[in-house]
C-alpha cells in the first residue's frame, strides 16, 4: 500500500534556558514516534494535556522544526533546508486550527480568506475563476455563495470552523492535520463538523490526522489510533482493535476515564486507574516514562526504556508486559 504520509522516528525539541547560558536544557516534546497514513484513512492522536499531540501535527507539517526524523509525503522526502520542498509540502498538506473565529483574519471576508491559497500557488488563475472555485469550496463544507462577502464575525463558531476547512481543501490536498477541530464548538455541532469531515475524507480520499481528547469523536471517525504519553508512542493500533483490546496500560487508563452511556458495554478490558502526578518533561523517567503512575510498574520499567514492539498487524505497543495483557488480564500490583 503506498502512503501518503510516512514519518520515522520523529524527534521535536524545544531549548529552556537556566540560570545561565551554559546551563540550557532541552524539552523534548516528541521522542521517536512513527506514523503512516494511506489516503482515505484517518489517524486519532489521543492523550493528556502536554504529550504532545499538538507539536507532533505541527511537526509533519514544517510549523515545527524537526530534530531528528523523516517525513515523506506521497513517497517524496520533506527537505526543510529547501523552500522549493517545504512549498511543495505546504500545497499537500493543510491543517485545521483549533480556534475556528481566532484562525481567521477577522479584517477579511472568508472569501478572501478561502482564496488566499490559490493566489499564493495558482497565481496564474483569473479572479473570475477564482472566486467560482471559492464558491464551491464553500457549497462543499455546507455554506453557499452569500457567505463569500461576509467577515467572520457574522458567522457561528460551526460555520468558521467550515469555513476554516474549505480553506484547507480548497487545493485539494493529500493530507490535513486536525488540531482539536471540535473542541470549542457546542456538543451538537461537533457531530456536524465531525460528519462532515468523514464526507470530504470519501470525497476528496483525504489522508487525515484528527488530534482530540475526545475518545467518542475519535472512535467515530478514525480508522487508527496513536497514544501519546509525554511525547512517546505508547500505543498505536487500527481503531476497534485498540478500543476492544488495548495492551498498555495508560491506554486502558484513557478509556476508563470516560464511562460509556452503558455500562454493560465495558468490553473486557479491566480497567487501569493511574495515580499520581505527571512526570516534568525536562526530568522524564529513565526508563518508561508512564512508570511512576502505573500500578503494574516493575523494576525494569524503572530501569529500562521498553521499545516499540509490533503486537500484531498494524498494532504497536512499548510496554515490557504486553504479551501479558495479549494472553489475559494483568491482576496485582508490579513486583520491585
Amino acid at each position: 500500500m503506498s502512503h501518503v504520509l510516512d514519518a520515522r522516528s520523529l524527534i521535536v525539541r524545544f531549548p529552556v534556558a537556566g540560570a545561565a547560558w551554559y546551563s540550557r536544557r532541552w524539552l523534548i516534546a516528541v521522542d521517536d514516534v512513527s506514523v503512516c497514513l494511506a489516503r482515505g484513512e484517518t489517524l486519532g492522536v489521543v492523550g493528556e494535556s502536554g504529550c504532545g499531540k499538538s507539536t507532533l501535527g505541527r511537526a509533519l507539517l514544517g510549523l515545527v522544526p524537526i530534530y531528528a526524523g523523516t517525513v515523506r509525503l506521497e513517497g517524496t522526502p520533506v527537505d526543510w533546508r529547501s523552500r522549493r520542498r517545504v512549498r511543495e509540502l505546504r500545497r499537500n498538506a493543510q491543517m485545521v486550527f483549533q480556534d475556528p473565529s481566532g484562525s481567521l483574519d477577522p479584517r477579511r471576508t472568508v472569501g478572501q480568506s478561502v482564496a488566499e491559497p490559490l493566489e499564493i500557488f495558482e497565481p496564474q488563475l483569473d479572479t473570475g475563476t477564482i472566486r467560482r472555485r471559492v464558491v464551491a469550496t464553500l457549497e462543499q463544507v455546507g455554506l453557499s455563495a452569500e457567505h463569500v462577502d461576509r467577515y467572520p464575525h457574522e458567522f457561528s463558531g460551526g460555520q468558521c470552523q467550515r469555513v476554516g476547512i474549505a480553506r484547507a481543501i480548497i487545493l485539494r490536498p493529500a493530507l490535513i492535520v486536525c488540531d482539536e477541530p471540535v473542541s470549542a464548538l457546542d456538543v451538537s455541532v461537533q457531530g456536524q463538523v465531525v460528519n462532515l469531515l468523514a464526507q470530504l475524507r470519501g470525497e476528496l480520499g483525504l489522508a487525515c490526522i484528527f488530534i482530540s481528547h475526545n475518545l467518542a469523536v475519535v472512535r467515530h471517525l478514525c480508522s487508527s489510533v496513536l497514544v501519546m504519553y509525554l511525547g512517546r508512542e505508547m500505543e498505536q493500533a487500527p481503531r476497534d482493535e485498540l478500543f476492544d483490546r488495548p495492551l498498555h496500560p495508560y491506554t486502558r487508563a484513557l478509556l476508563a476515564s470516560v464511562p460509556p452511556a452503558d455500562p454493560s458495554a465495558l468490553g473486557r478490558a479491566e480497567p487501569v486507574l493511574v495515580s499520581g502526578d505527571l512526570p516534568s518533561p525536562l526530568d522524564p523517567p529513565r526508563g518508561c516514562v508512564f512508570e511512576s503512575r502505573c500500578s503494574f510498574a516493575e523494576s525494569r520499567c524503572r530501569q529500562k526504556r521498553p521499545v516499540v514492539e509490533e503486537a500484531g498487524p498494524g498494532h504497536r505497543v512499548a510496554c515490557h508486559r504486553w504479551r501479558e495483557w495479549r494472553d489475559g488480564p494483568v491482576v496485582g500490583q508490579g513486583g520491585n
